[in-house]
């Protein structure tokens, strides 16, 4: 039972890495076309194109379930529920907190809430896909808690 609890976790923090390199590398670069619209609010749509990345991530976790309950990877639920629940975190601090697709959470002023805005304003004061900074989500650089 240990191993799986050690392996979410894990797989919680090893996906911190690959939303900064798929978001440094991957949306910023040839997939820039889904991303832009999240960057340039050119639309009237609720919905954006960089919607479409939770979609992968959400078949990706879906697939590490498929692994586990076809007796393919034992480890693959711990996999699939580490994705999943980076997937909810993510969602709560970037769509629900920063961007406010929802209107709650708007009260949040702590310290750490205060340097995870301030990262992501830096990264959106760039509106092309070049020159961009801070793209990771949960673990902010040190700078962004200064007052």
């Amino acid at each position: 039972m240990l191993v799986y609890i050690l392996v979410f976790i894990l797989t919680f923090f090893i996906m911190e890495f690959m939303a900064w390199f798929t978001h440094k590398y991957i949306m910023h670069g040839f997939l820039w076309s889904l991303h832009r619209d999240h960057h340039r609010k050119d639309h009237d749509s609720w919905f954006e194109r960089n919607d479409a990345f939770f979609i992968f991530y959400a078949l990706v976790s879906i697939g590490f379930f498929l692994l586990w309950k076809y007796q393919i990877l034992d480890i693959g639920l711990a996999i699939g529920l580490g994705i999943l629940a980076y997937g909810i975190a993510y969602f709560f601090v970037h769509d629900i907190f920063i961007h406010q697709r929802f209107k709650f959470l708007r009260n949040a002023n702590n310290r750490y809430a205060k340097a995870v805005r301030r990262a992501h304003k830096m990264h959106h004061k760039h509106l092309g896909k070049e020159h961009g900074e801070c793209f990771g989500m949960l673990i902010v650089p040190f700078k962004y808690f200064k007052k």
